[in-house]
């Protein structure tokens, strides 16, 4: 992964190439998932899901939510009954006790700071709201790299449809071709895929097989280098 020394040539032109790949203007953009990705937040989004389920006696595997915005998977589970208040439901279990802790995805930090040091513009895009997806990021403690953040509220249908990276790189003035994705989970995969971007599958929240749709999968972030494509 990453560049390798042994084709930069001494001559100045390729130096000069390389300073330019340096500074970012090979125009190279890195879009980050968040839930699962950059932080460790899917088991305790799933144990949220589950207290709903159960509440309202529904049988359902809760994975049906991951990588999703929720306000596309309630109506599918809960035909018939107000989404935004089921929302609301939700999120005020976010103070239960028994959640499992919020943690970074080990290497998430470096590697951001590593992107933005190789001067590549970084976008968030998630299927959180935006307050949270702010929190989390300042949590990790990259919010200042982060140039575009595109949550569930800006676009009208989330992954796996891939309207949301394809916002987040017009946004950032690049090419779908342009832009490496990192993705946790399968609708994330195929959102990315589906806007014609490569993808490195990030194996926090599924087994390193089922992401086989992506370009390179790791088990982390932890000596993932930039650009993860020579």
């Amino acid at each position: 992964m990453g560049i390798d020394p042994e084709r930069r040539s001494s001559d100045g032109e390729s130096e000069e190439r390389a300073d330019e790949g340096r500074s970012g203007r090979d125009h190279k953009c890195a879009l980050f998932d968040l839930d699962g990705t950059l932080i460790n937040t899917e088991a305790r989004s799933m144990a949220m899901w589950q207290m709903l389920l159960d509440k309202h006696d529904i049988r359902q595997d809760v994975r049906v939510f991951m990588g999703r915005r929720g306000r596309d998977v309630v109506p599918e589970v809960f035909p018939g009954h107000d989404v935004e208040e089921l929302i609301r439901e939700v999120y005020g279990y976010d103070d239960h006790p028994e959640l499992p802790e919020i943690v970074p995805v080990p290497g998430a930090a470096e590697l951001v700071r590593k992107v933005a040091a190789y001067g590549s513009p970084i976008g968030l895009v998630t299927s959180a709201g935006r307050d949270w997806a702010e929190e989390r990021l300042v949590q990790v403690g990259v919010r200042e790299l982060i140039r575009v953040v595109v949550a569930a509220e800006d676009v009208a249908v989330g992954k796996p449809d891939p309207a949301g990276f394809l916002l987040a790189a017009r946004m950032l003035g690049a090419g779908p071709a342009d832009c490496v994705v990192f993705e946790d989970s399968l609708p994330g995969i195929a959102a990315a895929k589906a806007a014609g971007m490569r993808v490195v599958g990030v194996a926090t929240t599924h087994a390193h097989a089922d992401l086989s749709g992506a370009d390179l999968v790791v088990a982390d972030l932890t000596g993932v280098d930039w650009p993860p494509f020579a």
